[in-house]
């Protein structure tokens, strides 16, 4: 699909969701359905994918790993500069971008953090927050298929971050696009096994203590009542980073 495709399927979407999504009460109304793709996730998570994340980290070296991570994290900025912009923050764009350069340049390609080394700060800002910024603040929450916990408004802004503002989705090599995607989402993964296993061993209710955590972050980032030095709020990243993840595990994207 080129680019002018991808940009009428996202607004296609993203106009179908803003016809019917202001929610201002319950910010659950969606539970029944959401439990059902919650249990799906975790079914898939724990036979699959989950593995795949622990073989990963547990054969991969250390600073491997890190250098994966930051190359991914660098390529992010890119969205979190647009989105930085489409919120109005010219100076954290000129600081975001500031980041990017360092990190492509000095950094090689962003396996070296650099521009943390520096002290530099990172911000992490994805559609879902400036659909917030423009209006949209509250929004049904919204558990994804693989991706895990988000809400309406912040699945519209992850389908534009991904598919207009993402530089891997622009790589017309299809194999290399969903190796490097496939990557992704695996190092994302192994990064919240910790998490995950204490989220299973204490949380009674799991859903709503991911639901409860992933609401009330979002709401704090949203409201800029929390720095944004964190990964992104969704599976995939981000902001979603994904990708489920609570408290620390919130941090899609």
């Amino acid at each position: 699909m080129n680019t002018t495709g991808k940009l009428l399927l996202v607004g296609t979407m993203l106009l179908t969701l803003l016809s019917g999504c202001a929610t201002q009460g319950n910010r659950d109304p969606l539970e029944s359905m959401n439990r059902g793709i919650y249990k799906f996730n975790d079914t898939v998570d724990n036979a699959a994918i989950k593995p795949v994340a622990g073989a990963y980290k547990a054969v991969v070296p250390s600073p491997i790993r890190t250098g994966v991570n930051n190359f991914f994290t660098n390529l992010g900025t890119v969205v979190t500069v647009i989105n930085d912009l489409l919120q109005f923050k010219l100076g954290a764009a000129m600081n975001d971008a500031g980041r990017f350069v360092i990190n492509s340049t000095f950094g090689i390609a962003g396996i070296f953090d650099v521009a943390s080394m520096d002290g530099v700060e990172k911000n992490n800002n994805d559609f879902g927050q400036t659909l917030a910024v423009w209006g949209w603040e509250n929004s049904a929450y919204l558990v994804l298929p693989f991706l895990g916990p988000s809400t309406v408004r912040d699945a519209g802004g992850l389908a534009v971050d991904s598919y207009a503002f993402d530089p891997i989705y622009y790589v017309d090599h299809v194999p290399t696009r969903n190796t490097s995607l496939a990557v992704k989402f695996v190092d994302r993964r192994s990064q919240y096994l910790p998490a995950s296993d204490l989220l299973d061993e204490a949380a009674l209710d799991p859903y709503a203590f991911m639901r409860d955590a992933y609401l009330q972050r979002r709401d704090r980032q949203i409201h800029g009542e929390e720095n944004d030095n964190a990964p992104q709020d969704h599976w995939e990243d981000s902001s979603a980073e994904t990708p489920g993840e609570v408290a620390a595990v919130t941090d899609s994207k």
